[in-house]
């Protein structure tokens, strides 16, 4: 798809109030002329990675959480890693773009953890269809913008959404300081 957003960010604009992708940092892993699918990258949920998936806690990257991904499939986990280099992915991972991939997490974990670089769970996926991604951008629900690897494995999550919106130029920087109680202001 020429236009595909895949590798990009969803930022969710200060007009998207719903209470999931409230100030959200979408990554987004797939974008087609039929669907759109990512992974909410600043919404840790209170469970360790081992509550999950036993064993893969100690390479996680901190904080060391699972996060919802999103609201679809809850009961399915996506496990995003740091894969250095631009060769072949190692055995269990699937490169995405640049240095994201996504890893089996049925895979040997004694193949996987000398190969990456950073490792995050997320419970579910965010998914759109096409038309649908198109709609809420049209109605101003999210600001598209370039990811960093940083991004995805920030051990900060609870001000990932200022700060990328912070890096933006222009006006969109200015956006970062939106409160979030417009009334209070």
């Amino acid at each position: 798809m020429e236009n595909s957003l895949a590798g990009q960010l969803l930022v969710a604009t200060p007009d998207l109030s719903d209470g999931l992708f409230e100030r959200s940092v979408v990554l987004v892993l797939q974008h087609d002329e039929r669907t759109a699918e990512g992974v909410i990258l600043n919404k840790p949920v209170d469970a360790e990675v081992d509550d999950v998936l036993p064993g893969w806690q100690s390479g996680a990257t901190a904080p060391q959480r699972v996060f919802q991904g999103g609201p679809v499939q809850l009961d399915s986990a996506v496990g995003l890693v740091g894969c250095p280099g631009d060769g072949d992915p190692p055995l269990g991972i699937k490169r995405l773009f640049g240095a994201i991939g996504l890893v089996d997490l049925d895979a040997p974990q004694d193949l996987v953890w000398p190969e990456i670089s950073a490792l995050r769970i997320f419970a579910g996926y965010s998914g759109w269809s096409s038309e649908q991604l198109d709609d809420e951008r049209a109605r101003n629900g999210w600001f598209v913008v370039e990811a960093e690897v940083g991004d995805v494995f920030d051990e900060h999550p609870e001000t990932l959404w200022r700060r990328v919106l912070r890096r933006q130029t222009g006006s969109l920087a200015w956006v970062s300081t939106y409160p979030e109680d417009p009334a209070l202001n």
